[in-house]
C-alpha cells in the first residue's frame, strides 16, 4: 500500500495514528518534498503548525526505523512563489500530482482538497480535521476572580494584575519560573482551543506574534524576533456593568436616543473605556437601535444581537464601506487611534450613522485634539459632539461640543469674531474650552484660569505678540500686556523707527493681524518688577549664566555654535559678559549664521576682539 498525506494530514498527526491503529502497517509513506517545503516555511515563520508537521515526520521516520513502515520523499522542493501561494492550493496541486504519478492513495484532512481529488479520479481518504474538546484553558488557572491579566514569560515567574478597578496591583503570582517547553505548550493549547471552539477564533497570525480571542479572554502570544524572548500575555474584563452603574446614566441615555450622536468615550490604559462602550452598546441595543462593533481585536463583551466586526482585508475603511450597506443606527468603533481610524470614524459619522469611538487620553480635552488636524476644524462637532472622559471605572467628565460663531472668550474687538468650537461642562453648562484659528494657527485655549492668574488667552496673546515683534526687531524683544486686547512692547532704542514703520504702517499690520493695540516703547522705560515674556537683561542674566561659545569669524558670517544650548529652530539670546547681543533662532546644524559688515556682526566681533565672555541663553 502506498500512501501520499498532504500537510494538513501531517499537521494533525493523522499517519502515525493509522500506523499506530494497524491500518497503514508495512505501508509505504511517501512523503512530497513539497510537503516538507510548506512545513519548513511555518515553522520558520513561527507557527506552530509547521513545528507539529516536522514532529509528525520525525515519528514516521522513527516507525520506519523499527520496520514497521517504509518512508520516503518524493518530487522537489517548492519554489519561493508556490509556498505564497499554499492558501490558493499550489502545494496541494502538487501534492495530487504526486498521488497520481505514484498511483497511491491521498491522505488529507482538508475537505476541499478531498473533493478536488475525487473529481480528478484519485483515490482519497479523506478524515476529518483533528479536534479537541475546548472545556477551556490551562492558562485559565492562572485567573482568579479579582485578575484582570496574566503575564507570562519563558525564564520568569507568571504575574498577573489583580485588584478592583482603579486599584490594580502587578504581582508575581508563582513561585517557579516557566520555562521554554511550559510557554509551547500554553502556546498550543490557546491555538488549538481557539480553533476547535466556536468560542474562539485567531484574529492576527503573523510571523512572530498570534492574537486569539476565546470567550472573555483576549491572548496575545509573542514570539522571537517579534519579540527578544517567548511571552503570553491574556487579558479579560473583570467586570460587566450596564449604563444604570455610571454616573450621569439619565442625561447620557436621553442624549443618546435623542438621535444619532458622535461620541468619544476617552481614558487612559486600564480605566474602564471598553467595559463603558459595552454597557453603551448593550443599552442603545435594547432600545430599538441596530448596533454594530468595529474591533481589531473583537474582545467587546456584547450579546449576540451585536454583530462584531473587524478589518476587511486587513482594512477598517473596507469594513465601513460594508457597514453602509448593512445601515446600522450605531457603530462602536474600537479603537480610534490611526489618522486612518480618525477618517473612517468621520466618514461614518457624516453619512449620519451614530458613532461610539474608544479613544487613549490622559485627559478628556487630549480626545478632542487628536481630531484636530485630522478632520477640519469646522467639521468637529459634526463628527463629535459628546466627549466623555472613564477614570479608574467610572465616569469622571462628560463634554459637549458646539460650534459658534462668536468673539474668542478673552477678545472684545467685534471683528475677530470666527467660528469657535465651545467645549462645555455637560453637568454645569459652563464652557472649559474653546478651539478656534489664531493667526493661522489652530489653538485649543482653557477658560477656567483662577482670577488674577494668566489665562490661556493672555498666555497666547503674549506669545503671538512677542513672535511677531521678534520676526521685525533687531534687538531684545520683552512683552507685557495690559489687557485683554492692549500690550506693551518694549525692545532697543535703534529699534523703535523699525518696528513702527513708516507712519506706523508695520506695526499697524501687526495689530490687524492680532487684533491688539500695541504700543512699543524702549527697554529703558521698562518698569522695574513688572512681568512680562521676558526680565531686564541684567535680571535675566544674573538668574542664568548661559552656555559659553567661542564664536568663528569666515570671510561671509560670524558662526555661533548654539547647539549645547537649544535645539535648532529655538529662539537664543547672545550675550557678552551679560551684556545683551541680540536674539536669532539657531539653524540647521545647530548654528547662528550673522552676516558680516551688519550692526549685529561689528558689536559681536567687538566682543570677540576685546576678549569678552560670549554666551547663549536660551529665552
Amino acid at each position: 500500500m502506498n500512501v501520499v498525506p498532504d500537510t494538513s494530514a501531517v499537521i494533525d498527526g493523522r499517519v502515525s495514528e493509522r500506523v499506530d491503529d494497524g491500518s497503514y502497517e508495512g505501508a509505504t509513506i511517501t512523503v512530497p518534498e513539497a510537503v516538507v517545503g510548506e512545513l519548513e516555511w511555518q515553522a520558520n515563520e513561527g507557527h506552530d503548525t509547521g513545528w507539529e508537521g516536522i514532529e509528525e515526520l520525525q515519528r514516521l521516520v522513527e516507525m520506519a526505523a523499527e520496520g514497521t513502515i517504509t518512508v520516503e520523499y518524493y518530487g522537489e522542493r517548492p519554489s519561493a512563489g508556490q509556498i505564497r501561494g499554499a492558501d490558493e492550493g499550489d502545494i496541494d496541486a502538487v501534492v495530487r500530482d504526486v498521488a497520481a504519478d505514484l498511483d497511491a492513495t491521498l491522505l488529507t484532512s482538508d475537505v476541499v482538497q478531498a473533493e478536488v481529488s475525487k473529481a480528478k479520479g484519485l483515490d482519497v481518504e479523506y478524515v476529518e480535521p483533528r479536534g479537541r474538546d475546548a472545556e477551556g484553558l490551562q492558562i485559565e488557572s492562572f485567573f482568579d476572580e479579582t485578575t484582570m491579566s496574566v503575564h507570562l514569560r519563558a525564564g520568569a515567574k507568571p504575574k498577573a494584575k489583580r485588584g478592583d478597578i482603579g486599584d490594580m496591583h502587578y504581582q508575581v503570582i508563582g513561585d517557579e519560573p516557566t520555562t521554554e517547553a511550559e510557554m509551547k505548550e500554553f502556546a498550543h493549547d490557546i491555538a488549538e482551543t481557539a480553533r476547535a471552539s466556536p468560542d474562539g477564533f485567531v484574529e492576527l497570525d503573523e510571523p512572530g506574534m498570534t492574537i486569539v480571542q476565546y470567550r472573555s479572554y483576549r491572548i496575545a502570544v509573542a514570539r522571537p524576533p517579534f519579540s527578544d524572548g517567548f511571552e503570553i500575555t491574556a487579558v479579560r474584563p473583570i467586570v460587566k456593568t450596564d449604563l444604570e452603574d455610571y454616573e450621569f446614566a439619565e442625561d447620557l441615555k436621553e442624549r443618546l436616543l435623542e438621535r444619532q450622536r458622535g461620541v468619544l468615550i476617552s481614558g487612559a490604559p486600564g480605566a474602564g473605556k471598553s467595559t463603558f462602550a459595552q454597557a453603551v452598546a448593550e443599552f442603545l441595543a435594547s432600545h430599538d437601535n441596530a448596533v454594530k462593533t468595529m474591533e481589531k481585536p473583537r474582545d467587546l463583551q456584547v450579546g449576540p444581537d451585536i454583530t462584531q466586526y473587524t478589518a476587511l482585508g486587513g482594512d477598517m475603511a473596507k469594513t465601513a464601506d460594508s457597514l453602509l450597506l448593512v445601515r446600522p443606527d450605531y457603530t462602536i468603533y474600537d479603537e480610534v487611534r490611526k489618522t486612518e481610524d480618525f477618517e473612517v470614524f468621520a466618514d461614518m459619522r457624516l453619512a449620519g450613522v451614530g458613532m461610539v469611538g474608544v479613544v487613549h487620553a490622559t485627559r478628556a480635552i487630549d480626545a478632542l485634539q487628536r481630531l484636530v488636524g485630522r478632520v477640519e476644524l469646522g467639521m468637529i462637532p459634526q463628527v463629535v459632539d459628546t466627549v466623555v472622559y472613564i477614570e479608574a471605572g467610572r465616569v469622571d467628565t462628560v463634554y459637549d461640543v458646539q460650534t459658534e460663531v462668536k468673539v474668542p472668550a478673552g477678545l472684545t474687538a467685534e471683528d475677530l469674531a470666527r467660528p469657535v468650537i465651545q467645549i462645555s461642562d455637560f453637568e454645569t453648562g459652563k464652557p472649559a474650552y474653546e478651539i478656534y484659528t489664531f493667526n493661522r494657527q489652530v489653538v485649543t485655549v482653557p477658560l477656567d484660569g483662577d482670577e488674577g492668574s494668566e489665562t490661556g488667552v493672555s498666555r497666547l496673546a503674549k506669545k503671538e505678540v512677542e513672535r511677531e515683534i521678534r520676526s521685525i526687531a533687531r534687538g531684545h524683544v520683552e512683552v507685557e500686556l495690559k489687557g485683554q486686547n492692549e500690550a506693551v512692547v518694549y525692545v532697543e532704542e535703534d529699534d523703535i523707527s523699525y518696528v513702527i514703520g513708516k507712519g506706523g504702517g508695520r506695526i499697524s499690520d501687526v495689530e490687524n493681524r492680532l487684533g491688539i493695540d500695541i504700543d512699543v516703547r524702549t527697554l529703558d522705560e521698562r518698569p522695574s518688577g513688572g512681568s512680562g515674556s521676558g526680565g531686564s537683561a541684567d535680571a535675566r542674566g544674573a538668574a542664568r549664566e548661559g552656555t559659553v561659545v567661542t564664536p568663528e569669524v569666515t570671510s561671509r558670517h560670524v558662526v555661533v555654535e548654539a547647539s549645547d544650548a537649544a535645539e535648532v529652530g529655538e529662539t537664543v539670546e547672545v550675550r557678552a559678559d551679560d551684556e545683551y547681543l541680540f536674539t536669532a533662532t539657531v539653524g540647521r546644524g545647530g548654528e547662528i549664521q550673522v552676516s558680516r559688515g551688519s550692526a549685529i556682526a561689528d558689536e559681536l566681533e567687538r566682543a570677540i576682539d576685546e576678549k569678552r565672555r560670549i554666551a547663549v541663553l536660551p529665552t
